[in-house]
């Protein structure tokens, strides 16, 4: 039986597109194997976000081609993209799978390697059956970009507004617990655009979510990147009101300067980011926000970048990913003057890197004492713990036997971590 291996750079879409194609794999009759292990298809969904992440998808590619000279490397995704309109070539690179044809990446696969096909027609004859793999929950609800901030090449990869049917939706996340999934991740590239105008079928994000926490069996609901102009009250006010809601966003920052935004395009200053978090935390006290940070924007002097850091000492994020910015071909920004020295930018992110650490300590010190409900993931190879995500999206350790992965907790939270946050299971707080 032919095997095939998965890996995913990049955001959550990408991970739920990664999961889509390697179920069609599974249809087709592929045994998935581990990316480290040695197959004979591996597919990488590559990433373009920054040069490093550019830089990390060729790396992944060849080390791919190195496990296995045989086997025949696809590639895929936004790098994979730009690689076609650049007519660029990566020779470790069978198959380049253009990112809007990439859920049909197994029918590439099989067109033009039709040895493939042969095989896997021979497996079905002698009654072999596919593993079944499963990974977490992630639900991509829409597609496309059109905000155009300065410095991002996501609209030119994924230029077309799509709201993916309610109806498909509410269909595949029944069909997600059925396989007992108890959480669901929403992920789209601007996914507070769901709504009737690109094509839902009715609803907007929000009437979205409250249908999804009518299904029978599903336990917890995380919206994953949203953008701050995009979180409109009656969403706050249901994740407030609605247990299954996570009282928790990734809402990105990109910077704390109000200049710098604006040069970025960014659609707020710091003083609607600022008020928008007061106003979530006055709603629901203690709502964990994760983010993402830019460090090194065209013109990012020292007072821009220590609005920035203030910022996130105002914020106390739960969780901060911080990045180098890069130009990206093509757009506004790369154009721009001032560019910050590399030297500069490493030495920023370092002093950031401790200022959110320092911020998030504050923030899951809040929690000392209390119970949070937490999602059991895996054993920790470090400390022998097991290890989960509670609902505020702290990563909790406590003592318990692994067979209860999958389930739902009550944890008491003990201790902080240098990295989260450690606890014990409260009595009969299994689920």
């Amino acid at each position: 039986m032919p095997t095939a291996a998965f890996t995913t750079l990049g955001c959550k879409v990408n991970q739920y597109e990664t999961q889509k194609i390697l179920e069609s794999f599974e249809a087709q009759g592929f045994e998935i194997v581990p990316f480290d292990a040695p197959a004979d298809v591996y597919v990488i969904n590559t990433c373009s976000v920054t040069q490093s992440a550019e830089a990390k998808s060729r790396q992944t590619v060849r080390r791919a081609a190195r496990q296995n000279p045989n086997a025949i490397v696809v590639m895929t995704g936004c790098y994979a993209q730009f690689t076609l309109r650049r007519g660029e070539k990566l020779d470790e690179a069978h198959l380049v799978v253009p990112n809007p044809d990439k859920l049909r990446t197994v029918e590439y696969l099989l067109e033009h390697f039709p040895h493939f096909k042969t095989a896997l027609e021979q497996a079905r004859r002698r009654g072999e059956v596919p593993i079944r793999r499963r990974s977490r929950a992630v639900l991509k609800i829409q597609d496309g970009c059109n905000v155009y901030c300065s410095f991002c090449s996501i609209p030119y990869t994924r230029p077309v507004m799509r709201s993916i049917p309610y109806q498909e939706l509410l269909e595949e996340a029944r069909a997600m617990v059925e396989d007992g999934y108890r959480e669901i991740v929403l992920t789209g590239v601007l996914i507070g655009d769901y709504g009737a105008e690109t094509g839902s079928g009715g609803p907007n994000l929000t009437e979205l979510c409250a249908m999804l926490s009518a299904i029978e069996g599903l336990e917890r609901i995380r919206i994953s990147s949203i953008e701050p102009t995009l979180i409109p009250d009656e969403l706050i006010d249901l994740i407030a009101e609605n247990p299954k809601m996570c009282p928790q966003l990734h809402i990105p920052l990109q910077s704390g300067d109000s200049r710098i935004l604006k040069a970025m395009n960014r659609p707020y200053d710091q003083a609607f980011y600022l008020d928008l978090i007061r106003r979530l935390r006055a709603r629901i006290p203690d709502f964990g926000v994760s983010t993402d940070i830019m460090v090194g924007f065209p013109g990012e002097d020292e007072q821009a970048f220590q609005n920035t850091c203030a910022v996130v000492e105002q914020v106390e994020f739960c969780r901060a990913h911080l990045f180098r910015y890069s130009p990206r071909p093509g757009t506004p920004a790369e154009a721009m003057p001032d560019h910050v020295p590399d030297a500069v930018k490493s030495e920023r992110i370092q002093r950031l890197q401790q200022v959110c650490k320092e911020s998030a300590r504050r923030y899951a010190a809040r929690f000392l004492g209390k119970v949070e409900r937490v999602l059991v993931e895996s054993r920790s190879k470090l400390s022998g713990l097991m290890t989960g995500t509670s609902d505020h999206y702290l990563q909790v350790e406590f003592a318990a036997s692994p067979t209860i992965a999958g389930q739902l907790v009550q944890v008491r939270i003990t201790d902080l971590t240098a990295d989260g946050v450690l606890g014990e299971v409260v009595r009969g707080g299994y689920s």
